[in-house]
């Protein structure tokens, strides 16, 4: 585990995001500078009141004093004007750039990372922790330097009415200094839990909104309403502490600075009463004590956003942090002929089993080559290597005879189109699904066309607004087929020379899956093919067939040679064609 980063290197860090806009920051502290000094102004304005106005009823004073208070009150208020804006304005970019520089990390990342982060938990990093991230990064320092300037010209206006009582404040102020060290490392520390467990709320939402059906369905109200109960009592108890020790350090400033007051009050009653201290200084004096306590309190109380927004802030740059994915090499191949080569091919993900074991396979141009075999056996992992989503622990793929961890990562994806047995699809319109990416300068007739070759038109034309109708989040408004049948879609207008198809026909119905075969037989000719399925029928008129197990190729052949060999694929398809079997006399029965 990494140490958790100081505060003053975090926030440090914080302030690069600031520096780009530092004249727009500027003028906010110019408006923050001017507002603070107004402050020691509203209790210079007493004293010539008290005793020019009252005592010694001067008529310049009488005529002055009024407008003086109105100028005071007009500049405290365009400085402050300038200075909320200013700094919200700033705030807002950093929230901005903070974001795109999340997002712009997160399209580059591993998938090894998306594997093992939970989705909650991301959301959070660019949601929440993102917005109080601003709040130690600008309004905290805002708090810093107008209410320190204020507190600064407060002392200052203090020392030159009476040094010696404002020394007995000093002397008092250096008592807070290890209640307030002690409760900025509990904060800091309370604001690091608060963030994970909001992540942890976020990823269950996520996950009870995304799997519903299945939530009703098996009865899991109760376990996901524990799951839910339990994070939110986490964060609830969280937020009491944090509150808490916030409101700690309230009363604790006010308990001393009271007591300080109480003393003050004496020597000043005492200094009164030896004619040392006139009655416009000794108000004054008692008014700029208390404007003091105002700033003060938000000086101890800024502590609590500082520590939620460094928390913040180490969360959301431990996520900027991320090693990126491995660009590749520099080499590039404008055409290829699509011949892939696996030498010693090996995987495994860190501390675990190896899930392929020393893979030798050679895929001809042009060859379609399907790969079947039990769960776990290494199918999806040795598809997923050749697009490099994950790196091979061992041995090479050669594309072309090329090593492919040579070539740029996005040069070698452009030759590639897969379509997996989790179908994504994104909420836009159908068109805009179809023509994704880099695939979107297509006009409408090669979307179209691509459609009916995948035989997506005959639902697209029964749809509202055809090839515009938007279809909701991961095309929630279509059945499976259609969305596999969208997917397919996308892959022939992708029209690469190397098509991958990953249980590509496990959504479809019979009927569905007759006119998609009769379009992947059409997809596929003149492409290198690599095809997962666990149904052997859609297979079977391959150019070679692989079986897998535990990770190795353990038989290779037609589908005829296979069959003949009387090995495992044999069994496979021997049980299979039972299970169809059965299926079709079954339904021949009578219904009882």
């Amino acid at each position: 585990m990494n140490p958790m980063p100081n505060s003053r290197s975090l926030y440090l860090r914080l302030l690069r995001y600031v520096r780009p806009y530092w004249r727009i920051f500027a003028l906010s502290l110019l408006g923050m500078v001017i507002f603070a000094l107004t402050e020691p102004a509203m209790p210079a304005w007493f004293q010539p009141v008290i005793d020019g106005s009252f005592i010694d009823k001067d008529p310049q004073t009488i005529f002055w004093m009024p407008i003086a208070l109105v100028v005071i009150f007009l500049i405290r208020g365009i400085g402050s004007f300038i200075g909320v804006v200013a700094i919200n304005w700033v705030a807002q970019r950093v929230v901005m750039d903070l974001r795109r520089e999340l997002f712009d990390r997160l399209l580059v990342l591993p998938t090894r990372y998306f594997t093992n982060a939970t989705t909650g938990r991301t959301l959070s990093k660019s949601t929440y922790d993102v917005t109080q991230v601003a709040q130690a990064s600008t309004e905290v320092l805002a708090v810093f330097v107008q209410d320190g300037l204020a507190l600064i010209g407060l002392l200052a206006w203090m020392f030159y009415l009476n040094w010696k009582l404002t020394l007995i404040v000093l002397v008092i102020t250096p008592v807070l200094l290890p209640v307030l060290k002690i409760a900025s490392r509990r904060m800091r520390t309370l604001n690091t839990g608060l963030q994970r467990r909001m992540g942890d709320l976020t990823h269950v939402l996520e996950e009870t909104i995304g799997g519903h059906k299945v939530v009703k369905l098996f009865g899991g109200e109760d376990y996901e309403r524990r799951r839910h109960h339990e994070i939110a009592n986490w964060l609830r108890r969280l937020n009491v502490k944090v509150i808490a020790t916030s409101a700690f350090l309230v009363p604790a400033v006010q308990v001393v600075g009271v007591a300080a007051l109480g003393v003050i009050v004496y020597v000043a009653s005492y200094q009164g009463a030896q004619g040392h201290f006139t009655a416009g200084q000794f108000v004054s004096y008692f008014v700029a004590m208390g404007l003091l306590f105002r700033p003060l309190k938000r000086l101890t109380k800024v502590n609590e956003h500082l520590q939620r927004g460094l928390a913040a802030a180490e969360s959301v740059f431990a996520l900027i942090d991320e090693e990126a994915e491995p660009s590749g090499g520099a080499k590039s191949l404008d055409r290829i002929s699509g011949e892939l080569r696996f030498e010693a091919l090996s995987f495994s993900y860190e501390g675990e089993e190896p899930l392929l074991r020393g893979i030798d396979l050679t895929v001809r141009p042009g060859e379609t080559l399907a790969v079947v075999g039990p769960s776990g056996s290494g199918k999806s992992t040795l598809i997923n290597l050749i697009p490099r989503f994950y790196v091979p622990t061992g041995g090479r793929i050669l594309l072309d005879g090329v090593d492919i961890a040579e070539l740029a990562v996005r040069d070698l994806r452009r030759h590639l189109a897969l379509v997996s047995q989790e179908v994504i699809l994104f909420n836009d319109t159908v068109r805009a699904n179809i023509a994704y990416g880099a695939l979107g300068h297509a006009d409408a007739a090669e979307v179209a066309a691509a459609a009916r070759a995948a035989h997506a038109m005959e639902f697209i034309d029964q749809l509202p607004d055809g090839l515009d109708t938007l279809i909701g989040e991961n095309g929630i408004r279509l059945s499976g087929g259609q969305r596999q049948r969208i997917a397919i879609a996308r892959a022939i207008l992708r029209n690469a020379p190397i098509l991958l198809l990953d249980e590509a026909t496990s959504a479809l119905d019979s009927h569905s899956e007759r006119h998609i075969q009769e379009a992947v037989e059409s997809l596929r000719r003149g492409r290198t093919t690599l095809i997962i399925a666990h149904r052997l029928s859609t297979i079977e008129r391959a150019d070679r067939i692989a079986y897998m197990q535990a990770g190795q190729i353990v038989e290779i052949g037609t589908h005829q040679e296979l069959l003949a060999r009387d090995g495992l694929y044999a069994q496979l398809h021997r049980a299979q064609r039972g299970e169809v079997l059965s299926d079709v006399a079954g339904e021949s029965l009578p219904a009882s």
